[in-house]
């Protein structure tokens, strides 16, 4: 597959990077075979670019005291593109893991994590019992996180 602007030593540096962050800049351009100068350079023109767009840390949301994980679909009354941004703002709560705009019959679907569902149970309250552009929401709670990756297939 062919990726615009970026060739075989970006991709590689890429994947790299997805599996380990922290890597050595020298142990990396020896896997690809470039200069530690050369991997540097890339790194910084791929963040400028936008396509590395964060360097964090996954964290076990278990070992932070956040064991539950809900799926949320959203579906809203409203859909103006005025009446969508503000929802947009208003799921980015640090709760709020992630949140997509999405097609069919819901409008977002959110991965939240908390401590407790009575924590849940408050934060559904503010988001979305709350709101008045809320039409309907539904809660799917994870018994098991089986793969959690935010790696995306670059081979």
């Amino acid at each position: 597959m062919s990726y615009p602007d970026l060739d075989a030593f970006d991709l590689a540096i890429l994947e790299h990077l997805q599996r380990d962050n922290s890597m050595a800049l020298r142990i990396i351009g020896e896997q690809v075979s470039l200069s530690t100068a050369a991997v540097q350079r890339r790194i910084k023109r791929l963040q400028n670019k936008g396509v590395i767009t964060a360097n964090t840390a996954v964290i076990d949301p278990q070992s932070v005291g956040k064991p539950i994980t809900l799926l949320v679909e959203v579906h809203a009354e409203r859909t103006h593109i005025e009446d969508l941004d503000v929802l947009k703002a208003q799921m980015s709560v640090p709760q709020v893991q992630q949140c997509y705009y999405v097609t069919g019959e819901a409008d977002f679907m959110l991965v939240i994590v908390v401590e407790t569902m009575k924590a849940y149970e408050i934060l559904a309250r503010q988001l979305f019992y709350e709101n008045r552009n809320i039409k309907w929401f539904r809660s799917i709670v994870v018994m098991d996180r089986v793969k959690v990756s935010l790696d995306v297939p670059l081979a």
